[in-house]
């Protein structure tokens, strides 16, 4: 038990991260709200109906007790501030005391689209965290792009080259959320989270060939290439954000393991072939090969590429 007596709100509580926060914290015996857009059933939490473009739907998540809060960004949009803003002085004024924010290893504070956010927290809340995320383990899962592309073609394609991500299992960040939520003393700073091992996307490739046995390859886009792509799936302004994104990878600025995991939750992170495998063997659908089974949208930000542009608010 937690020994917390209030209760906690995380929006997007059916999504990636959200729904294991959701599982955690019920684990710990704490009272849990689940915001989605359709306020979706959660075992053992209460559901409520959550849309960030509805303000409306603010006040009937907060009050009641509800004194934390685990916060995924709206799905893409390249100016998150400009709706989250309102409802976080909002929850403040409510009875909020903490918040934890779902951001990504590739946008520090003060940068684009949830680095608004991330400057802004500290101002608003006493006890925060924001937590940066590298990419997940499960943009290769479910109906993610790049799972849908392997799916149907054998094929990853990214502007990345040969850079290395520190690629991160969803499990183990909300693990960390968790912890970040209830611990004694909040960590008022940002939490980078990776996994044990920085990896090319021809590592995953090789990875998911050995795990599904279905040969699987790397295809190197150029920015302008991904961009298209990604635009057919999203707002432009967003695609070009994570085209950019790509190219940083390229450039190395995610070639990095952290020890987060193991000091907040006092357990390593667990590498890409263990997901890999757990997935497969769960009907998780790694790439599609274990089944039709659907895992994940994804790690923040709905749909997208990377953790903080996969996860909406649920569903």
């Amino acid at each position: 038990m937690s020994g917390v007596t209030g209760a906690a709100l995380v929006v997007g509580g059916t999504g990636t991260t959200g729904r294991r926060v959701v599982a955690g914290l019920l684990g710990a015996g704490v009272r849990v709200r689940a915001a989605s857009r359709r306020a979706t059933a959660v075992a053992g939490a209460e559901a409520v109906r959550f849309d960030w473009d509805d303000p409306t739907s603010y006040d009937g998540v907060l009050g009641g007790g509800v004194d934390r809060v685990y916060l995924i960004p709206p799905p893409g949009t390249s100016d998150p501030a400009a709706v989250m803003l309102p409802f976080l002085r909002r929850a403040r004024a409510s009875g909020v005391r903490r918040a934890v924010l779902l951001s990504s290893s590739a946008i520090p504070a003060g940068g684009p689209a949830v680095g608004q956010v991330h400057a802004a927290l500290p101002g608003i809340f006493d006890e925060w965290a924001v937590l940066r995320p590298s990419w997940f383990m499960q943009n290769f899962t479910g109906d993610h792009l790049h799972a849908r592309t392997v799916r149907a073609d054998g094929v990853i394609r990214t502007a990345a080259g040969e850079g290395r991500v520190g690629f991160i299992d969803a499990e183990d960040i909300a693990a960390v959320a968790v912890r970040a939520l209830l611990d004694g003393r909040a960590p008022n700073t940002d939490l980078v989270i990776t996994g044990p091992q920085a990896l090319s996307y021809g590592d995953i490739a090789a990875v998911l060939t050995e795990v599904t046995g279905r040969t699987v390859v790397h295809q190197r886009l150029t920015r302008e290439e991904m961009v298209q792509r990604l635009a057919a799936e999203m707002p432009a302004a967003f695609a070009s954000m994570l085209a950019d994104m790509d190219l940083a990878i390229a450039g190395g600025v995610e070639d990095r393991t952290t020890g987060t995991v193991e000091r907040i939750t006092g357990r390593p992170p667990r590498d890409f072939r263990a997901v890999a495998v757990r997935e497969a063997g769960g009907g998780g659908g790694v790439c599609g090969y274990a089944g039709e089974g659907q895992a994940l949208a994804a790690g923040a930000a709905s749909g997208a590429a990377s953790g903080a542009g996969e996860e909406a608010a649920g569903g």
